[in-house]
């Protein structure tokens, strides 16, 4: 394929899951939840793997920096591998929100495919101890992580790269939203 081509066609998949995917309901509904948080004790406890992770630290940062809502992740190497080593790789993610977590808490999970047996798990976990989940998935529509949020971001995708880049557009509209504004001083 020549490269004009393939960036031609890429493109049109960001223009589709960005611009062609009308999610607003979904973003309000997610920062008026954050609102309902952010002079309380309560946090957002964001988690995910690979890219995932890396966009979950991201937004941990930037939400509670500049959002001014509390938000932690699980990706620190230590708590990973002690509590994988320590409770299963599938269930390391539900016992450190089990461990960390409040009433009260937002619960974040982000899986490309929304198969992730982890994280998978750490939504049942946090609906079983009442947590409110949201969801960001790509792939299937009806794929196991979905059907378990109480707010559900889903890129209609195949391609990692698109999904990914997606939910991490669609988090940090929300906490530009929280802000009131796209350009800011980072204070």
């Amino acid at each position: 394929m020549d490269d004009h081509v393939f960036i031609s066609s890429y493109l049109d998949l960001y223009q589709k899951s960005l611009f062609q995917t009308n999610v607003t309901s979904q973003l309000i509904s997610f920062k008026k939840k954050l609102i309902e948080i952010k002079d309380s004790t309560n946090k957002i406890m964001f988690a995910g793997n690979g890219a995932s992770a890396s966009i979950s630290s991201h937004c941990a940062v930037d939400f509670t920096k500049q959002g001014g809502v509390r938000a932690i992740n699980f990706n620190e190497a230590g708590l990973i591998t002690c509590f994988a080593n320590d409770y299963g790789y599938e269930d390391w993610v539900a016992r450190a929100i089990g461990f960390y977590g409040n009433e009260g808490d937002i619960v974040v999970l982000i899986s490309s495919s929304g198969k992730s047996p982890n994280v998978v798990s750490a939504a049942k976990f946090a609906k079983e101890k009442g947590y409110y989940v949201v969801t960001f998935t790509g792939f299937l529509p009806d794929n196991p992580l979905k059907s378990l949020g109480d707010l559900n971001f889903w890129v209609d995708s195949s391609a990692y790269n698109i999904i990914e880049n997606t939910h991490q557009i669609w988090l940090l509209t929300v906490c530009d939203l929280l802000i009131g504004k796209a350009e800011y001083k980072v204070v």
